[in-house]
């Protein structure tokens, strides 16, 4: 599968952006889901995540209650609506897919930067 992310860009804090991937094949319904980021001279952190289902999501700590992952099968989509943006959250933002018995995320998007004004 080839992921394709997009949707980021320069917002103020406490603004919203909706980022967007695209992934290509059939089988997009039966991938589990995830976004990451990385911040400059950070690691890659997990956002969070969602089942092939569209169930049991799962988000950081950091960004509860502010980020919601969520999918749409039909459109071969995943999307991460951003909302209450903080300049911490300013990072390139990674959509990444679980294929099933995979361990870990093996398909990686190319990346969309986020970044937040003070």
């Amino acid at each position: 599968v080839q992921l394709q992310a997009f949707g980021g860009g320069l917002v103020q804090a406490g603004g919203s952006l909706r980022l967007s991937c695209a992934a290509s094949g059939r089988t997009f319904s039966t991938y589990d889901m995830a976004w990451f980021r990385q911040a400059p001279g950070k690691e890659r952190e997990f956002v969070g995540s969602l089942r092939w289902s569209g169930g049991s999501t799962r988000h950081a700590d950091s960004v509860k209650g502010r980020f919601t992952i969520s999918r749409d099968n039909a459109k071969n989509t995943v999307y991460l609506q951003m909302s209450s943006l903080k300049p911490e959250d300013t990072a390139v933002y990674y959509c990444a897919a679980r294929s099933a018995g995979a361990n870990g995320y093996n398909y990686w998007g190319q990346g969309t930067q986020v970044t937040v004004s003070s």
